[in-house]
């Protein structure tokens, strides 16, 4: 990815990840595809919802690049966004529960 690229996706948010809204540094950012770029094929077609979220444009088109923590980043994914907010919304769950099973055994 060019620096110029680089650099637009992190003024996107004014060094702010897309996803949790923490400031971070340029050197930390990682670049999140909006949509996923491994279902780029599933894209393509003109009936599916999120072909309309982005026009035609390629998944490394700037308005599906995302200016991510290394958190935030690791968590999404190959998710779409809808699937990674329901991931959020449970993960606390599933964190209590397995760290209670830890400390059972």
């Amino acid at each position: 990815m060019k620096k110029t690229t680089r650099i637009e996706v992190y003024n996107k948010f004014n060094g702010h990840c897309a996803y949790c809204g923490k400031a971070i540094k340029y050197v930390d950012m990682q670049v999140d595809h909006l949509t996923p770029k491994s279902s780029e094929h599933l894209y393509r077609s003109e009936t599916s919802a999120a072909y309309s979220d982005l026009k035609g444009a390629s998944v490394d088109a700037l308005e599906n690049l995302m200016p991510s923590c290394r958190r935030c980043n690791h968590y999404k994914r190959s998710y779409s966004l809808e699937d990674f907010r329901q991931l959020i919304l449970t993960l606390h769950k599933r964190v209590e529960s397995q760290y209670i099973n830890k400390v059972a055994i």
